[in-house]
């Protein structure tokens, strides 16, 4: 038997997180902690019978609604399928005129493969949801939190092995590629989805892709300013990456070189983001260049957009924002 339990003590009345609570799982929703935690998705507004589910595309957690007291409380019953047999609820209870508690529960049996799930990953991630979420309403409401939630070891593992990775694609037609250079010699693309609230100005990608690169692909490109010019080949600087063009969904980036010009276009479209090389060669030692670079070339991009994607996810920061002049209590929680 499941019983996990997460509440806070909020000094303001009911109603006002009530408010919060009727517009879970919309399209306006300051609860459900995206993008970190992808979104709450519902096939109509929240009211006995919609059918919802959170977490990655891959493998979400599936529910619909089976109970609903609007400004008070809601209730989930899990799909069958799951590995738990049981519901998820959420529930306002006043304390008095200015004091009221946000209360989440899960109650069920586990099965099948959930029995080892549950305490080895599943617990862990839920527990960091709710602390999340329940940081939001702090914000919502302007009253803190004092003491922002933060992940544990294990979950910030467990969230990084299940957020979204880029993978090749076919190279896309778009306005700011077509003929951005005389002749393409090779080209390639790749794609990684974006979750909601992540952001869609593709110049923003365009930073979090180049100026932010994994540790390892920084080694690299040092590498590569040590040794190209032993063959007679450019250095090249951070301008390599400066915006050439622009339209509302894509930026194109890139520079001429003497050896080998190359673009580089970034694409938000259809809730992912696409980044797409095409390279021209001038000579030999371009060639040369070129065939050395594309062996290593899509692991540097699938690391770099895949870690511009989890900087995204991760893109809030509760421990900025002012809190408000309420004592909020810390959260308590314990789980089974």
């Amino acid at each position: 038997m499941v019983l996990n339990v997460h509440e806070r003590l909020l000094p303001v009345p009911a109603g006002d997180v009530g408010r919060l609570l009727d517009r879970l799982g919309g399209t306006d929703d300051p609860l459900w902690p995206a993008p970190a935690w992808g979104g709450m998705r519902l096939d109509r507004p929240l009211g006995v019978g919609a059918a919802g589910e959170h977490g990655p595309g891959r493998s979400p957690i599936r529910y619909h609604v089976t109970a609903h007291r609007p400004g008070r409380s809601v209730e989930f019953t899990f799909a069958p399928g799951l590995g738990l047999d049981g519901t998820h609820t959420f529930l306002v209870e006043p304390v008095d005129a200015a004091r009221c508690v946000l209360r989440h529960d899960v109650q069920g049996r586990l099965s099948g493969r959930m029995r080892l799930g549950w305490p080895l990953a599943v617990r862990w991630m839920h527990d960091a949801v709710l602390e999340d979420l329940l940081d939001r309403a702090e914000v919502a409401l302007g009253v803190g939190p004092a003491r922002p939630a933060r992940w544990s070891p294990w979950v910030r593992l467990l969230w990084r092995l299940g957020s979204p990775r880029a993978k090749e694609t076919s190279v896309p037609a778009t306005p700011l590629l077509a003929g951005v250079l005389e002749r393409v010699d090779w080209s390639d693309a790749y794609i990684v989805e974006c979750g909601p609230g992540m952001p869609t100005d593709p110049q923003v990608w365009a930073e979090a892709v180049f100026r932010d690169p994994p540790g390892w692909v920084r080694v690299l490109l040092g590498l590569r300013q040590a040794l190209v010019g032993l063959i007679g080949i450019e250095r090249g600087d951070s301008a390599a990456f400066d915006t050439l063009a622009r339209r509302d969904d894509e930026v194109l980036l890139g520079t001429d070189a003497g050896h080998l010009d190359f673009r580089v276009s970034i694409l938000h479209a259809a809730d992912a983001v696409t980044l797409t090389t095409v390279v021209q060669c001038h000579n030999r030692r371009g060639r040369l260049y070129s065939m050395l670079v594309r062996r290593v070339h899509p692991a540097v991009v699938r690391a770099m957009l895949s870690r511009a994607a989890r900087s995204a996810a991760r893109s809030y920061d509760l421990g900025s924002v002012e809190t408000g002049s309420g004592d909020a209590t810390p959260t308590r929680w314990r789980s089974s």
